[in-house]
């Protein structure tokens, strides 16, 4: 079922949305998909309990969970527009990206002691809202190419400074809520959401980004925003400003589903 849903994803844009490849691509999903819940909502020691789902908050944390890594998309969705509209190599925009790994390392213990002073609900919000500003900051894809070159690094700089926040409250939010005889089933159940999300989040984000660059400009974004310098790469720059707001739309279901789930939880006693 996954495999077949990450093709459509991938590859529904080449082989036609309505082709009868891609349908059945995705009745496939569908129909296996179901099978497998049905299936295992009746054995007795099913592979994903999906009795966890039950407690509103680990739902709500691992939904948000799955929602926040799909952002990723963004990752192959800068690289691309730098290579392909900017003319970059893949080196020197990989190079643009160092302060994502430098900023999550060094603030993932800050969302550890805001959960203690705050509780899980504040810091993983805010953490999105910091991801949601870092794509903010991705957003202006008709600037030159110079001025956007600064956006991207300080981009992704506060992108990893939001994952930092995030992570650990978001951990606790959904483990710290189970019995201690299920917590096993739920960490790994939270950790499969990481990675399918990721894994969606990319897929789809490179969809539309190469559906979109390989079709002609889009005229409502061009009646909007006027785009400066090279006006050959328009059609590159536009569709990166699509897939760079379906992301954004990630983050806004990421925020409502911590809202309506994670509760106003007690701030963690700190130790005297």
């Amino acid at each position: 079922a996954m495999i077949a849903l990450q093709i459509v994803a991938t590859q529904g844009s080449k082989i036609g949305w309505g082709s009868p490849v891609t349908l059945g691509l995705a009745a496939v999903g569908v129909v296996f998909g179901w099978l497998f819940i049905r299936t295992e909502t009746r054995v007795r020691s099913p592979f994903v309990n999906f009795k966890l789902f039950r407690n509103t908050t680990y739902t709500g944390a691992t939904i948000s969970n799955f929602l926040l890594n799909g952002t990723a998309g963004i990752l192959i969705v800068s690289m691309l527009l730098l290579q392909l509209g900017g003319g970059m190599t893949a080196q020197e925009a990989g190079l643009m990206t160092l302060g994502y790994a430098i900023t999550i390392l060094l603030f993932i213990r800050v969302g550890e002691k805001l959960l203690q002073r705050f509780g899980p609900r504040r810091p993983m919000i805010w953490g999105c809202l910091i991801v949601a500003f870092s794509i903010l900051l991705l957003l202006p894809t008709n600037l030159m190419l110079s001025s956007y070159k600064v956006l991207v690094i300080t981009s992704f700089a506060f992108f990893g400074l939001g994952l930092g926040f995030y992570a650990t409250p978001s951990t606790d939010a959904a483990l710290s809520n189970l019995p201690s005889d299920q917590a096993g089933a739920g960490a790994g159940i939270y950790k499969m959401a990481s990675s399918l999300g990721a894994s969606f989040g990319v897929a789809i984000s490179a969809a539309i980004f190469t559906a979109l660059s390989a079709g002609e400009n889009v005229q409502w974004i061009e009646d909007v925003i006027t785009f400066v310098g090279r006006q050959d790469n328009v059609v590159v720059r536009e569709a990166a400003l699509v897939a760079l707001i379906f992301n954004l739309l990630l983050i806004a279901a990421a925020i409502v589903s911590i809202a309506l789930t994670v509760p106003r939880a007690k701030a963690v006693p700190q130790p005297a």
